[in-house]
């Protein structure tokens, strides 16, 4: 059982004991926190709030609305939704703050509350260690009776998130509209069986809906790795579908299957949403140290610079706007179009890469083969109260001092055609550990050799 407490919000297991789980007393506390800093600064008094479909999705939001009142702040309630959704219904509603409820790419059994300022974006670090100091100074005061907040149920946020990327001028939704698409959708059980139908039917595409039941039971891992993605590559298959798509939980990560059943590769979604904005215009991109070096080509083809930012949405929009880049993300399947909002979006992903595929009048297949081959390879090390994760790394950079080393987020060692990052997860107790080249046995060497140098260090 876990539970992470940190200045991007609060994510963990649910039930247990308070202080190491996620439980009713977390919340509460965290939530307040959260409305004692939204009143810190004096953009407003309302709070839009939504949720991904996971089990406990429900009774949480009933507490943290009402923890929100109490702290005598307006909620607007989205229900079932995205993240992008929320980040958009923030702005719209010029509200002060955003809060989404979802564990993102986590198993069932977690959840988290995630905070947003009024611009819709994720708060920055300082805003988060802010929210810390308020819990652990004891410095929330509730509301009296006559200032409590009020509450009200919006459920027309996904349609007009939808209108949106429908209204982008870069987007030729009749040249999609005319492609006659056949589609695959893994829905995950959560709402993207809600929110990409509902884009799908606006650009005329075929679809076939796979766990679609928004009960918050996954049907499998909901990360949207290969090893996932087998229910849907037989569906695409069998079926004779154009592609398949893969969503997580809140709809923020997208990852494609090929027509005949490949894996597209979730770090290609950016590379390919990238393809089209760019070729519209030119630009620069931005995409963290742990995505593949194939954005950097296709940026460079287009005329753009590419430039990297530490692993986590927050660091990649501030890379974003430092390089005014047109188009940015993260491989793990998140595309961040500005224009729209600053915030990794897989509605607009797929429209970006379905405008693509109709204006190359390509398989999806022919277009993953147009860009530079390469092979990423993603472990992690489990976390142990033993393990000290600075330690390892300052022990590990001494060992291949020899190497070009990148110390911006944890440690990322370049060997000759090929890379290896190490990093402390944000969202799990493990570190995570990436290697990327262009021939997976090349790849596989690095990392192994790489683990093998930590498995050392952690014997001593």
């Amino acid at each position: 059982m876990t539970l992470i407490k940190s200045i991007s919000g609060i994510r963990g297991t649910i039930g247990g004991k308070p202080g190491q789980n996620l439980t009713a007393q977390d919340l509460v506390e965290c939530t307040a926190g959260f409305a004692t800093w939204i009143k810190s600064r004096n953009k407003g008094r309302k709070v839009v709030i939504g949720r991904d479909g996971r089990m406990t999705g429900m009774v949480i939001s009933d507490l943290v609305c009402s923890t929100l009142r109490m702290m005598g702040l307006d909620v607007v309630d989205l229900g079932l939704s995205t993240t992008p959704t929320v980040e958009i219904a923030v702005p719209l509603e010029g509200a002060a703050a955003g809060l989404i409820l979802t564990a993102s790419h986590n198993p069932k059994q977690w959840n988290a509350l995630k905070f947003l300022n009024h611009k819709g974006e994720f708060i920055s670090a300082e805003d988060g260690a802010e929210i810390l100091d308020y819990i652990s100074q004891g410095q929330l005061t509730y509301a009296e009776l006559a200032k409590l907040g009020t509450y009200r149920l919006d459920k027309s946020y996904i349609g007009k998130h939808v209108e949106q990327i429908l209204s982008l001028d870069i987007l030729d939704v009749h040249m999609i509209q005319k492609a006659g698409f056949q589609i695959v959708v893994d829905c995950i059980n959560s709402t993207g069986a809600i929110a990409v139908p509902a884009l799908l039917d606006e650009l005329d595409c075929s679809y076939i809906l796979i766990n679609d039941d928004v009960t918050g039971d996954f049907a499998h891992n909901p990360e949207p790795l290969p090893e996932h993605l087998e229910e849907l590559s037989m569906k695409v298959l069998s079926e004779g579908a154009d592609l398949g798509i893969s969503v997580d939980p809140d709809v923020d990560r997208l990852a494609f299957v090929c027509e005949d059943g490949s894996m597209f590769g979730e770090e290609y979604t950016l590379v390919a949403a990238a393809d089209y904005v760019l070729s519209k215009g030119g630009g620069n991109t931005v995409s963290n140290l742990s995505s593949t070096a194939a954005l950097r080509k296709v940026t460079e083809k287009h005329g753009g610079s590419y430039n990297a930012a530490a692993v986590g949405e927050v660091n990649v929009v501030k890379k974003m706007k430092e390089t005014n880049a047109v188009i940015g993300g993260e491989g793990n399947g998140g595309v961040i179009y500005p224009a729209l909002h600053c915030g990794r979006d897989a509605l607009v992903g797929i429209a970006f890469v379905l405008n693509l595929l109709a204006e190359k009048n390509l398989k999806i297949s022919e277009l993953k083969a147009s860009y530079p081959a390469y092979t990423i390879i993603k472990n992690k090390i489990q976390l142990t109260p033993a393990i000290d994760v600075d330690h390892l790394l300052a022990e590990l950079k001494g060992v291949y001092s020899d190497q070009e080393l990148n110390t911006i987020d944890g440690l990322k060692i370049h060997f000759d055609g090929a890379w290896v990052h190490l990093r402390k997860s944000n969202t799990e107790p493990i570190i995570r550990v990436y290697a990327e080249a262009k021939d997976e046995t090349i790849a596989s060497h690095y990392i192994k050799e790489v683990q093998s140098k930590v498995d050392a260090i952690l014997k001593k």
